[in-house]
């Protein structure tokens, strides 16, 4: 009740909107949207996560006696305006621009339309990591009825909505707004035209249709969807909606929306913006640009349970996403797992490895090995293969085993993809210039004389001694050298780790390469 950790903090929310329960012991609905007009990014997958990070929050603190839903939906129903960059037959989705999602076709020609194939794809991800969630989509809910009472509302209450949105738009958007958009009788697009209410019982509308035809028809039954401020609210009502975050670019639809939610008669779910996630080029990820991060490519290279970590922290902070950023989230990830059992209950609390496993932190709390230093390794030449780097780690801690520690072996599988494509590319060993070569020849000399089994800290403290008694600008600037010479980095491992994992001859053997080319 009283920790800072932000998914409490959203939980006290919903216990202070139900201080009393909902009515008839209703599930307390959590909801998150997408829209399914391109394919899904990390950035669609994350407010599923971060808002089941909330819902089981919300379930500690009510012992788990109130029942909770979430929700997925997806905006299937919203009408194509632009061709995705990344996706094939362009020419042919261009030809259904305008129609619903859910009557594209599928230009992967894998599954009944476009939508159909983005949402399988998110669901695929939703169910490898394990959520519990209901999927709903919009075209399936307007044709089955689902939203016709709610609309009904909509057409009852038309100048109220249209006095909170008219004051939004711009003088020529204001000329042909309309909170509902029919669907066209013989072209099948989703209009954007003006809309005269009929009979808001039966639920009749009029529209000219793109043929200069004036039709008459139901809005209801899915021959109509609503303008989207609108149709968000409709559907916080409808689906009696608790919680939903939204991003930082949706605040003002948020406010709007909210507005039309009572004038529907209902209420604004709990919820907060979070920041949007960046490219490398601190552009806003689209979907429809294609330039965001995709599941797979960050499961390339890194763990599961290192993506979580790396959105769960900050999420009111606006956040780069790409993927330099795998080998520190996948360290981190373990550095506040190691912590977790020692910590004291409120520490534990907001310690983003107990949202991440739900309380429940699986032993080992810690590796062997960090990933880092097994990005050095399997960037050397013959150690880019999961066997080899295997035989390094057994000699240095007899007792791992891949069957033993199997995390540990997805870090080494890792590691060989993110070393392969992305580390060994780039290394240049320089050679050492000056002081530095008498420094290496000093540091093979102490590594001949080393007892067998000495300890990463007694190689590490050595190092340091040597790099005392050469005149480097600091201590930052020795070490900097040892990347540079012998592992073709700026930067690298704590020298002592390194040399103990990768064995003192062939430690050795790297210098006597160095001194050579120098």
């Amino acid at each position: 009740m009283n920790s800072k950790a932000w998914p409490f903090e959203e939980a006290r929310k919903l216990l202070k909107r139900w201080a009393d329960g909902k009515p008839n012991g209703e599930p307390i609905v959590f909801e998150t949207g997408y829209g399914p007009s391109g394919l899904p990014h990390i950035g669609t997958f994350t407010e599923v996560l971060r808002t089941t990070w909330v819902r089981r929050a919300f379930e500690t603190l009510t012992g788990g006696e109130v029942p909770t839903r979430l929700i997925a939906f997806s905006d299937d129903m919203d009408g194509l305006r632009k061709v995705p960059d990344n996706v094939p037959h362009q020419e042919m989705l261009a030809e259904h621009l305008g129609r619903p999602l859910t009557r594209v076709p599928d230009p992967f020609g894998t599954h009944e339309s476009f939508a159909h194939h983005n949402n399988a794809m998110l669901r695929r991800f939703l169910d490898r990591f394990g959520f519990h969630y209901e999927f709903l989509s919009a075209s399936d809910c307007y044709a089955a009825g689902r939203f016709d009472e709610t609309l009904r509302q909509v057409l009852r209450k038309w100048d109220d909505i249209l006095a909170v949105m008219l004051p939004t738009l711009r003088e020529e958007r204001r000329q042909t707004y309309s909170p509902v958009l029919p669907v066209s009788p013989t072209s099948g697009r989703v209009l954007q035209v003006p809309v005269r209410v009929v009979d808001a019982e039966a639920g009749t509308i009029a529209f000219t249709d793109e043929d200069g035809q004036e039709v008459t028809q139901s809005a209801l039954g899915g021959l109509s969807k609503l303008q989207w401020k609108v149709d968000w609210a409709m559907r916080w009502v409808a689906l009696g909606v608790d919680y939903e975050m939204a991003g930082k670019d949706l605040i003002d639809s948020t406010i709007q929306s909210g507005k039309i939610a009572r004038i529907l008669g209902g209420r604004p779910p709990e919820g907060f913006n979070y920041e949007m996630f960046l490219d490398e080029k601190g552009e806003k990820i689209s979907k429809s640009k294609g330039n965001g991060l995709s599941l797979e490519e960050w499961l390339t290279y890194g763990s599961e349970k290192s993506l979580e970590f790396y959105l769960y922290r900050e999420p009111k902070k606006a956040k780069s996403l790409h993927l330099g950023l795998i080998p520190r989230a996948v360290d981190e990830y373990w550095q506040f797992r190691e912590k977790w059992p020692e910590q004291p209950a409120e520490q534990r609390l907001g310690n983003p490895v107990h949202h991440i496993h739900n309380g429940e932190v699986p032993e080992p709390y810690s590796l062997p090995v960090n990933f880092g230093l097994l990005l050095n390794l399997t960037s050397l030449p013959g150690c880019a293969d999961r066997a080899t780097a295997w035989n390094f780690v057994r000699r240095y801690n007899p007792a791992c085993s891949p069957d033993s520690n199997p995390e540990l072996d997805e870090l080494i599988g890792l590691a060989v993809n993110y070393a392969r494509d992305f580390v060994a590319p780039t290394l240049k060993r320089r050679a050492p210039v000056g002081h530095e070569a008498d420094a290496l020849r000093d540091l093979d000399a102490l590594l001949s004389r080393l007892p067998a089994g000495a300890s990463a800290e007694d190689i590490q403290n050595q190092v340091f001694e040597i790099g005392k008694r050469y005149p480097f600008e600091s201590l930052r600037h020795w070490f900097q050298a040892l990347y540079e010479t012998l592992l073709g980095s700026s930067q690298g491992p704590r020298m002592g780790s390194f040399i103990a994992l990768y064995g003192v001859e062939n430690t050795r053997r790297l210098i006597a390469e160095a001194l050579a080319v120098g």
